[in-house]
Formats: C-alpha cells, structure tokens, sequence
C-alpha cells in the first residue's frame, strides 16, 4: 500500500509542473522566494477525500487525455521510435593503380634489388626470369591476375650455412627498400579461404601464385610502384617450413607478339572449310578493353566482311578456366561485344553480327598447363547462316 503515496506525490509534482507552464505563458507568474523554496519540506501526498484531493483527480484526466490526444513515440497512431540500425554496408571498389602516386626517386634497373645480404637465391636465372607471365596478388582486398616481364626469387631463411633472418626483417628490409623508391603497399588482406574463394578458390589462384603458400600460415604482401607511366607490382612472402622467403617482381606490360596476324583470306579460307576460326586477341588483364595491337587484327575482320557483303558472324568470346566460371563467362561476352562494336565503328552493318560468350566452357586444350590456357583465350568467328 506504500506504492499509492508514492503515485499521488509524482502526480502532485506534474500537476505543479503544468500550472507553473500555464502561468508564464499568460505572463501572471508570481515571483518565487528562493529562500522559500530551499527551506520547503518534502511535498505531502494529498490522500483520497482530503481537501485537494478533487484537483488531483481532475489534474489526471488532464492528463490521460492530453495522453489520448497525441500519442507518445511508439504508440498506435505516434512517431515512429528512432532505430540504431547500422547503414549498409559498402561494396569495395576495384583497386586502381592510378591511386599510387608515382614515384620521383631515381630507379635502379630493372628488377630493383640484390639478394638480401648473407643470402643466396635458390633459383637458376633460367627460373627467376620470364620474359612475359602472368602472376596473382592482392591489391585492395582481392586477387588480381597482372601480367608482363617478371623476376623472381626465393631463399631459405633459416639456413645454418648462411645469414639467418626472421621473418619479419626480411619483409621489412624489402618494405623499406620499396618505400625508398615511392612506392606503396596496396594489399589490404591476407590469403584467406575466403579471398581465395572469390577468386575461384585455392587451386585457380595457385595457377599463376609464386610465393610461399596463399593461405593462412604465410604472409603475402604487395606493393607498387609507378613512373613515367609504367607500373611495378612487387610481391613479397614469407613461410611454410622451413622458414622462406620469396620475392616477385612483375613491369607491367602487354605481350609482344611474335606470330604474323591472319590476313582475310585466310579467315575466308578457314570458314569456307570449317565454318569457324579462332583469333587470339589482345585484351587488357581481367577487362574488355582492346590493345593497341588488336587493331591489325579488327582490320583484317572488317576485310573480310567488306570482301563479302552476305557474310555474317557470330563473334565467340572464350576464356581458360583461372578464375570463376560466372565472371569468365560475362567477361568472354564483352570481350565478343568489343570487337563487334569496333567493327560497326568502321562501318558494318550491325544486323550482320552477333557476338556471345562462353567463358570456358569449351575448351580447345587442357587447362591444366599455361600452353592450354594461351589457345583457350580466343575469340572465334563463326559463319552464320
């Protein structure tokens, strides 16, 4: 029964609280004693039947029906309640290269560093040097295919019969030394299940990863470095056991071409016996976008299309098999669709062409080896009827 006083002295004190704000806005607010007020005692709840008694009662339908008139936060017919829920999450943009500032200090040639001193490399030249590959890293926080002239190498960290070094000061002596020479780190993430999953899981990575391993356990970290227009991408890793450590270095570039492109008679000859003939077309890495040196080839299609005036086409995208069959397949498309609307831009009738892509669904070799993969990036030109 205590519960009641309690209930009718806070409902005093809303009373006293609503009569004070009617006052000061009719502007008839009596001027309070201070003094008065500090030496007041605790309010004494007004119990039922004593004089005043009638004022609360009539205070609370005051207010229950003030309640009733607008509805509290929450309640039917009320404002909505405020929510902390978290906005969405943003979608990783690709990494540019472009991002990198490029560098100004004076670089060495070609590929930047000496063996780590007390170290020597467990590679032969004919290993560590390619004149034209490609390699996966990881720039933002994705794996990425880069090609272009590579060096590598790899040394055994713990070796009794040389310098030893810590994991740690080796990346960091090649950090440094990158740093040096204005470039930056760029790999936001390790090798995980999940990177590597994005990418079309373990084994698609590993097709072109150079490195000690590409998971858990190993630590893999990339760097750029950017000038007069050329890029570097520098990858440096160390684990597994014993303890490696190993170094790539890629310039970025696209292949020269050592074959003499098919004229259109050729094309010709080969869809009159055959109906098909495959073109190997130089695109960017991971894009659609055509080289510099695929304008000769183009040239030769629109040609032949020029020669005969009844051909039409269906131009085929294919891919090899790194990375996710979804993104190949797309990717094979607007490869297929690039090349039509280069030839349209040269003035064929785009009823005469249709282009699609099939990513690497049908193989013309084993994906197995860099070989297979080189003849499975194609584009072919399939007559149509």
């Amino acid at each position: 029964m205590r519960l009641l006083p309690l209930l009718l002295a806070s409902t005093l004190v809303l009373t006293a609280c609503g009569q004070r704000e009617e006052d000061a806005a009719a502007g008839s607010a009596p001027a309070t004693d201070p003094a008065a007020e500090a030496s007041a005692g605790p309010a004494t709840a007004t119990q039922p039947g004593e004089p005043g008694a009638e004022d609360v009662a009539a205070t609370d339908a005051g207010l229950a029906s003030a309640s009733q008139a607008t509805p509290l936060p929450g309640e039917p017919g009320g404002p909505e309640l405020a929510t902390d829920a978290a906005p969405p999450a943003e979608v990783p943009a690709e990494f540019d290269p472009a991002s990198v500032p490029e560098s100004t200090a004076s670089l060495p040639p070609f590929p930047f560093f000496k063996e780590p001193e007390g170290l020597v490399s467990t590679l032969s030249d004919r290993d560590r040097n390619k004149n034209f590959d490609r390699e996966h890293m990881i720039a933002g926080d994705k794996v990425v295919a880069v090609e272009g002239k590579v060096f590598r190498d790899r040394f055994q960290l713990t070796n009794p019969d040389q310098r030893e070094y810590s994991d740690i000061e080796f990346q960091r002596n090649y950090a440094n030394a990158i740093a040096e020479l204005g470039g930056q780190q760029i790999n936001q993430v390790q090798y995980t299940n999940e990177v590597n999953a994005a990418f079309g899981g373990r084994e698609a990575v590993d097709k072109h990863y150079h490195g000690t391993c590409a998971s858990d356990g190993c630590e893999n970290n990339t760097y750029l470095i950017r000038q007069g227009g050329k890029e570097w991408w520098i990858q440096v890793s160390t684990g597994a056991i014993p303890l490696h450590g190993e170094v790539v270095v890629l310039e970025r570039q696209g292949m020269a071409s050592k074959l003499a492109f098919i004229d259109a008679a050729a094309m010709k000859k080969a869809l009159d016996a055959d109906g098909r003939i495959a073109l190997y077309i130089n695109f960017d890495v991971d894009k659609a976008t055509l080289r510099p040196d695929a304008s000769a080839v183009v040239a030769e299609i629109h040609r032949l299309l020029s020669n005969d005036p009844s051909l039409r086409l269906s131009i085929d995208g294919h891919t090899d098999s790194t990375g996710t069959a979804e993104r190949n397949r797309e990717l094979s498309r607007q490869r297929a669709e690039a090349v039509q609307a280069a030839l349209v831009a040269q003035g064929i009738a785009a009823d005469r062409l249709q282009a699609q892509g099939f990513g690497p669904d049908q193989p013309l070799a084993d994906n197995a080896t860099e070989d297979g993969r080189a003849k499975n990036r194609r584009v072919e030109l399939v007559r149509l009827p």
